[in-house]
């Protein structure tokens, strides 16, 4: 089944997948593919492990670095990201604190930064800026992401944290002013729909309010904005895919059918799923034979649960994919599927 001759028209793509089934070799591949048809690419890694400098061969790190004609990398650390939003945050913090109280504002935000969703959330705020800037620079903008349950968290965040701004708000010792944010930052309609960060107020709230007030203000509505923009990116599906890459085994299979079902309740548009590392057809040899069979059930489970999605196979390959020529031959691998 195919449907994947457009992916690379679009401008943002996530390449996601359990750990482990060659979503960085295949995100990699993209980009060289990518970049061979004269588009200005850039891969960019959230993944923590950071297998794309080891995938093109060479250093690439949290900077942009050329990779070849057309095509770039780099490499997010997101715990660095932590950091220096802690840090940002504590500084803006501190301008509205007495002296005698920022040691202990420093100590609350030190365990800020290891609180559950804290590299999440900075690591969105430093996707959501790459998705928006980037636009000018480049024609395709691809992530290779962390195992799927890091990138489904991190992709439906903006509706977590549109909520827990309006919470702040809400309950800011300044409500009444700040009350006033919060009824122009709350999209219309049901308070229900409070979550969804599509609304894209243009109006200026702040009038009335005292300068504190409306640093604090301007700073939670800038990062709405920043959140609802990119969202609205991500969930246009002629500007944005989701390939989703896996194995033929059995868990992987059962983790990549339930992240479509999140995905497609949270809106976000899926392109298609890639089946790495098919064993070739003129393998020999009895071990080689039973796997195969095992292969082949899991290969029709793939058809049947996702049967909604245009599907692709790559073959195993006898070596380690590993620098340009390498990925090259994926890209090709790639092209002949129908990318």
């Amino acid at each position: 089944m195919s449907g994947f001759n457009d992916l690379l028209d679009r401008r943002l793509l996530f390449v996601g997948g359990k750990g482990g089934v060659g979503k960085t070799t295949t995100a990699s591949a993209l980009g060289v593919l990518a970049s061979r048809r004269g588009k200005r690419c850039l891969v960019v890694s959230t993944d923590p492990a950071h297998s794309l400098g080891d995938a093109f061969g060479r250093e690439i790190g949290d900077r942009v670095t050329a990779l070849g004609p057309d095509l770039w990398g780099l490499e997010i650390d997101p715990d660095a990201e932590a950091k220096r939003h802690i840090d940002n945050v504590t500084a803006a913090m501190k301008q509205y604190a007495a002296p005698e109280m920022h040691a202990e504002l420093d100590r609350q935000m030190r365990l800020a930064r290891m609180s559950p969703g804290a590299v999440e959330a900075a690591l969105l705020e430093r996707v959501a800026g790459l998705i928006l800037d980037a636009e000018d620079e480049y024609d395709l903008l691809i992530f290779d992401t962390a195992p799927t349950g890091h990138t489904l968290r991190l992709l439906t965040l903006p509706e977590v944290m549109a909520a827990w701004t309006d919470g702040l708000l809400a309950h800011n010792r300044r409500a009444e002013e700040l009350g006033k944010v919060l009824r122009h930052l709350t999209p219309k309609g049901s308070r229900a729909e409070v979550a969804t960060p599509f609304d894209d107020p243009q109006e200026d709230p702040f009038k009335e309010m005292d300068r504190r007030t409306r640093r604090i203000a301007e700073t939670l509505l800038r990062r709405r904005r920043l959140f609802h923009q990119a969202r609205r990116r991500i969930a246009d599906a002629a500007h944005t895919g989701f390939v989703f890459v896996l194995i033929p085994e059995r868990l992987p299979v059962l983790e990549t059918v339930r992240a479509v079902a999140v995905l497609r309740e949270f809106q976000i548009p899926i392109s298609g799923a890639i089946v790495n590392r098919v064993l070739p057809e003129d393998v020999d040899g009895e071990f080689l034979r039973r796997r195969r069979q095992q292969e082949a059930r899991y290969l029709e489970l793939i058809d049947q649960e996702l049967a909604s999605l245009s599907r692709l196979r790559l073959p195993l390959l006898a070596d380690d994919i590993q620098g340009l020529d390498a990925l090259g031959k994926v890209a090709d691998a790639l092209e002949a599927a129908g990318v």
